[in-house]
C-alpha cells in the first residue's frame, strides 16, 4: 500500500528540506555553495585536521577535533543528518556544543560527510559510513587516540545511517568492533512499516518502491546477533513519533539478548542535535552510556 504524505511546511519544521523537488535542488544546492564557502576559509590549526580524505568522493571527507595532548583518547565519530540529501559536517548543531563538551575531557571528536542523494542511495551512503569509521580506526592512533575507544554517533538520516551499521557490523568486513553507538533521533528504524503509512515525500526519493530495498535498507529487519551496543534517543515533541520504532526495536533486540536502550526526551528534532554537549540531563544519560561501554568521560 502506498503511503500518505506530510505537506511541505512539516517537512522544512522537522528537517529543514522541502517536499518537492525544486525545493529540495534549490535548498540542497544553496547548503553546498555555503559549506564550500566555509570550507574555502575553514583555518587549519594544530587542534584540527580538515577536510580528511577517506575516499576518492570529494563528498568523502572527514574533519577531526584534537584535544590538547591527546594521549590513548576515546573518540566519537558523528555523522550528520539532512534526509540523505542535504548536510555538512562543519554545520555549527552538528559540532560546535560536542567538540566544546568532550575536546576539555580529553575526547577526540570526529565529524564525516558522505555522498548524497541523487549521487548514492542510503545503502551507498552507509557504505561510506563504513569507510569513514573503518579510516578512523586505522588511523586514530596517529592522532593520540585509541582505536579501542571508537564509540559511533548520528543524527536523524545520520542516525539511520549508523544504525545499520550497528545493527548488521558483519555486513561490513572492512570494520573492526567498536564500542557503541548512540542513535539521535532517527524515524527510519523499521522502512516497510514507515514506507505503508503516512510518511514525507523525501522517505519516497531515498527509498523508492521496492520492498524487497525497504528490508535492505531498515534496522529493524537487519538486525542480527553481532550487533553492537546501542542507546536511541527519540523525540517526544515529533508529529511523526519516532519512539514508537524506537521502542519496537529495542524490544525486538531485547528478545536476543543484544543491548540496545531507549531514551526519550522532550526536545524537538533539531534539538536532539543542538543540545547535545550542553549541561543537561540529557547530556548526562549519553555519557553515562558511553562511560558504560569504557569511555573514560
Amino acid at each position: 500500500m502506498k503511503g500518505k504524505r506530510f505537506g511541505l511546511g512539516i517537512v522544512i519544521a522537522v528537517l529543514l528540506a522541502g517536499s518537492t523537488t525544486g525545493n529540495a535542488g534549490i535548498l540542497r544546492d544553496a547548503l553546498q555553495k555555503r559549506a564550500e564557502a566555509r570550507n574555502a576559509t575553514g583555518a587549519q590549526t594544530s587542534n584540527t585536521m580538515m577536510d580528511v580524505a577517506y575516499g576518492s568522493d570529494k563528498k568523502q571527507r572527514l574533519d577531526v577535533y584534537l584535544p590538547s595532548n591527546p594521549q590513548n583518547a576515546p573518540v566519537i565519530v558523528m555523522v550528520h543528518g539532512g534526509a540523505w540529501k542535504i548536510g555538512d559536517k562543519r554545520s555549527e548543531n552538528v559540532v560546535n556544543n560536542k567538540k566544546a563538551r568532550w575536546n576539555p575531557k580529553g575526547i577526540i571528536f570526529v565529524s564525516v560527510n558522505y555522498r548524497l542523494l541523487p549521487d548514492a542511495d542510503p545503502l551507498k551512503q552507509a557504505d561510506d559510513v563504513a569507510s569513514a569509521l573503518a579510516y578512523v580506526q586505522k588511523h586514530a592512533s596517529e592522532w593520540g587516540g585509541d582505536t579501542n575507544k571508537i564509540v559511533l554517533m548520528g543524527h536523524s538520516a545520520g542516525a539511520h545511517l549508523v544504525d545499520l551499521l550497528s545493527s548488521d557490523p558483519n555486513r561490513y568486513p572492512n570494520l573492526k568492533p567498536w564500542l557503541g553507538t548512540v542513535s539521535l533521533d532517527s524515524a527510519a528504524m523499521d522502512i516497510p512499516k514507515v514506507m505503508s503509512m503516512k510518511h514525507y515525500d523525501f522517505y519516497d526519493e531515498a527509498f523508492g518502491t521496492d520492498p524487497a530495498y525497504w528490508a535492505d535498507a531498515s534496522p529493524y529487519q537487519r538486525l542480527s546477533s553481532h550487533a553492537v551496543p546501542m542507546l536511541l534517543v527519540c523525540s517526544t515533541e515529533r508529529p511523526d513519533k519516532p519512539c514508537g520504532q524506537t521502542e519496537s526495536f529495542v524490544q525486538k533486540a531485547k528478545s536476543m539478548n543484544l543491548r540496545a536502550e531507549m531514551t526519550p526526551q522532550a526536545l524537538k528534532h533539531k534539538e536532539i542535535n543542538d543540545e547535545l554537549g550542553l549541561e543537561s540531563n540529557y547530556t548526562k544519560v549519553v555519557e553515562d552510556f558511553m562511560r558504560s561501554l569504557g569511555m573514560a568521560i
